[in-house]
């Protein structure tokens, strides 16, 4: 055959938007897409495929999540004219607090090992969704991931270029203690020692058993079963901190989704622990400003940029495991609020600090099926494989969510045990005078409510279709006045940007923007969908 590389494309590529009349599946991965789509053309709804996806999503792309992982859930159900909101983020052991870090001198929580380590959300919120929204069985949902782990399946272009990155890393955390992440390296790492590339054919035999395991229990086994037995055990070996009554208490949250108005439209999130309250926050600054006719311009651009900066400097401030917040979120969403934080906008770019609101790394996928329902649906094991601890013989590959906790013990977001930790991913989802229009998301860490809003502005301010959206050029605003661009962002407006104060990054890769799906219902019935040029997305249509 011609020999290649599949990481060099000399030429701009084209995607266009994609139609659908019955159903749409979309997702980061081509078979992803394919396997959800399958199921709803065997008469499943838009949750089984999305349950059935996120099952799948350990095995296709490892590199972002586990089933160590957590997901959060926006599912509209049509019957019932409603959105709801599912919470299946994890906690911190019982005995973590900030005194076990002071006593081994550290003042913030590692990214890698234990010690971030979270009770995994996602098995018991696939389980949820299938019991309250769910017409197959969960044996039935995961027979093709576990099939396609025992067969073997062909690792993707950005899959494959993130692999090698974990593979340095965790060489490198594992220097001083190799114990806990030898099953990480059995696991992720061919019989060489080498990362899997794109085109490899990637098995995965424990992984398939376990799938069978929670399938078989209805995902009890990792809660209140053997898998558990077998997560406290290894923990126990190699210096961890779950006993069994850290996953034996622990049940997934259905919560209310919170929501804006932006220019006629109500854009949805799930509220904290999950920091989707800054993308509001951000629109809510933003509607009050009268964007340029252009969007590349350096006017919208900078009131994007400003508008991010403030809410996001007031997330990081407040938001936390809800039951320990101070603030109401009410107050953070609240007109007076925003025009408060609106008048802090001028034509200089700002440093940006936390206002008084008081009134006194990750897969993402959204599915949608011929009966009206719609699911933005997000899982991550936060910084691409997570912690690198591996359940020995299970596949489990175990997030690292615990370091974005503080250790201040003056703030809200202060580690503790039993307390979910502030939280980055975010499934979005778009309506209208009280009507569906659809699900979105993009996924990347922090950028991720940076890129609903940019994906919202780009959307309702300048009439793009969903593939026009995620294809347009994204900026990240990262810390102080620093600012990254991504290199099609024109010259021009990066130079006016610099002139008003903005420290300008020019970014040669892509993979630090985020990576995002959307599906929207037009007002004929008609599905259209786009997806992430950044990787290896794909629509899939019936």
């Amino acid at each position: 055959m011609p020999d290649f590389d599949p990481l060099r494309y000399a030429y701009p590529s084209h995607r266009n938007v994609v139609y659908a009349r019955r159903a749409m599946a979309c997702t980061s991965v081509p078979l992803g897409a394919e396997l959800g789509l399958g199921v709803m053309r065997r008469g499943g709804n838009a949750v089984d495929a999305a349950v059935a996806m996120a099952a799948a999503m350990p095995l296709l792309e490892p590199t972002s999540n586990g089933v160590g992982s957590d997901c959060f859930a926006l599912v509209w159900i049509e019957r019932d004219r409603k959105l709801y909101g599912l919470n299946a983020s994890g906690v911190a052991p019982m005995a973590l607090s900030p005194e076990v870090f002071a006593k081994r001198g550290l003042n913030a929580v590692p990214r890698d090992g234990w010690l971030p380590t979270m009770v995994p959300g996602a098995p018991a919120g696939w389980a949820e969704l299938n019991r309250r929204f769910g017409t197959k069985t969960l044996a039935e949902l995961f027979e093709p991931a576990i099939a396609y782990a025992r067969e073997g399946c062909p690792v993707p272009v950005e899959v494959g270029s993130l692999w090698g990155v974990s593979v340095r890393r965790f060489e490198q955390a594992s220097e001083k203690d190799r114990a806990p992440y030898l099953e990480w390296f059995k696991a992720f790492t061919t019989p060489d020692g080498l990362p899997y590339r794109a085109g490899d054919v990637f098995r995965w035999e424990a992984f398939a058993d376990t799938l069978e395991e929670l399938a078989a229990t209805e995902c009890e086994s990792l809660y209140r079963g053997a898998l558990m037995e077998k997560l406290v055990a290894f923990s126990r070996e190699t210096g961890g901190f779950f006993c069994g009554d850290d996953l034996r208490s622990y049940r997934p949250e259905w919560v209310e989704p919170i929501a804006a108005d932006y220019k006629g439209y109500t854009v949805c999130e799930i509220p904290p622990n999950g920091h989707g309250i800054t993308a509001l926050m951000a629109l809510n600054i933003l509607k009050g400003l009268k964007l340029p006719g252009c969007r590349e311009s350096a006017d919208a651009y900078h009131a994007q940029l400003e508008a991010i900066k403030l809410a996001f400097e007031d997330a990081k401030a407040f938001v936390a495991d809800p039951r320990y917040m101070k603030t109401k979120l009410a107050d953070l969403l609240s007109e007076d609020y925003a025009a408060r934080r609106r008048a802090l906008i001028g034509e200089r770019a700002i440093l940006p600090t936390a206002g008084d609101p008081s009134s006194g790394g990750t897969v993402y996928l959204c599915t949608a099926d011929p009966f009206g329902n719609m699911v933005s649906f997000i899982q991550s094991n936060y910084m691409g494989f997570g912690s690198g601890i591996v359940i020995p013989g299970t596949g489990i590959s175990l997030q690292n969510r615990g370091a974005n906790f503080s250790l201040d013990p003056n703030s809200d977001n202060c580690i503790a045990g039993g307390k979910k930790s502030y939280h980055t991913i975010i499934p979005g989802f778009l309506m209208k005078g009280g009507a569906a229009v659809g699900p979105f998301g993009v996924m990347g860490g922090f950028m991720q409510p940076q890129g609903h809003v940019q994906v919202i502005v780009n959307t309702v301010d300048y009439q793009m279709n969903p593939q026009e959206c995620l294809d347009a050029p994204r900026m990240q605003w990262t810390l102080g006045r620093h600012v990254q661009l991504e290199r099609e962002v024109p010259a021009h407006i990066a130079a006016e940007l610099a002139r008003r104060g903005h420290e300008i990054e020019i970014l040669n890769s892509r993979s630090a923007m985020g990576r995002g799906q959307i599906i929207w219902r037009t007002d004929n019935g008609m599905l259209v969908g786009g997806t992430e040029p950044r990787c290896d997305g794909t629509a899939a249509a019936w």
